[in-house]
């Protein structure tokens, strides 16, 4: 089941006892035909930060992390490519194709540098921009990143594949393998039943996930199913020795990702790397008070 691999990042429906801003604006940015809905949280004269979600296919309005800065900085998420909101018609889920919205994102909002935060894939799409647009940054926030892309990413589907399994009995894995190649063959409804046991999975032992409330809405097989090969594919990431900004490293301790953390690691030997106690792989939902404490340090 090497879908389950990607890593997703709970909805705006679990995030209802977060009191989100009510100053935002949302806008759609055409990027060749392909279109991103997108969200910011205006303030003139602040530092921006753009949000990465997890996934692909299935995204995130990272309402409490946008919570914990949009006092302090301008802030920017979006739905990436493919998800229901955020259509793309030219069926590109190349790698090259995912850096082109975050540019065209940039420059549609007038943004000059800017501080980058990515979760889990998001967290692997921000490495990837960074590797190539290294001078358009102020800072990386790696959040419980994926590890690498080529074979580090094969490494780190079989320690999700392996965490998946741990969490479930025999039938309930058996069902994830079912909607697993259901999803494969392009349904969205079995994609959604999948990471309804994959979000359970990853939050059993921090907050009650029997009334997680994800909503599926606009998650989207395609971008799951064209995504990973791209990212297979993708050359292994350079190491960076003087990157020329702060980059921190955050991982749960009880994180999806266990030895193929040493990639990202050893990839920044400049970055603070700090793991968050009693904390899997959604930390400001698992350890919030420390998760807010850390993220305020690195934009400190």
């Amino acid at each position: 089941m090497r879908q389950i691999i990607f890593g997703m990042t709970i909805l705006a429906s679990l995030a209802a006892k977060v009191q989100a801003s009510e100053a935002y604006v949302t806008n759609i940015v055409d990027n060749k035909g392909d279109k991103l809905y997108t969200t910011i949280y205006p303030n003139p004269d602040k530092e921006t930060v753009i949000l990465l979600h997890g996934g692909p296919g299935f995204p995130s309005d990272l309402l409490e992390v946008a919570d914990i800065l949009k006092d302090r900085f301008q802030i920017i998420t979006f739905h990436q490519r493919g998800t229901r909101k955020s259509p793309c018609v030219s069926k590109d889920y190349s790698m090259e194709a995912y850096l082109s919205d975050i540019e065209v994102i940039r420059r549609f909002y007038g943004v000059g540098k800017f501080h980058l935060w990515g979760h889990s894939w998001g967290g692997l799409y921000a490495q990837i921009y960074a590797d190539k647009y290294s001078d358009n940054l102020l800072s990386l926030f790696l959040c419980c990143p994926g590890s690498g892309t080529n074979l580090e990413w094969k490494q780190t589907e079989k320690e999700v594949m392996q965490l998946n399994k741990s969490k479930c009995t025999s039938w309930q894995w058996a069902n994830m393998g079912w909607n697993n190649l259901l999803g494969m063959m392009g349904s969205d409804r079995a994609y959604g039943r999948l990471f309804t046991q994959v979000m359970k999975n990853y939050n059993d032992d921090f907050i009650d996930t029997e009334n997680l409330g994800v909503d599926f809405t606009n998650l989207r097989a395609e971008p799951i199913n064209r995504t990973r090969p791209e990212i297979v594919k993708y050359p292994v990431l350079a190491r960076q020795e003087q990157p020329g900004y702060p980059i921190t490293i955050v991982y749960g301790d009880q994180d999806i990702y266990q030895t193929s953390k040493d990639f990202v690691i050893h990839r920044y030997p400049t970055a603070r790397v700090l793991t968050i106690k009693n904390s899997g792989h959604i930390p400001w939902l698992h350890n919030p008070a420390d998760y807010t404490s850390i993220l305020k340090g690195h934009y400190e």
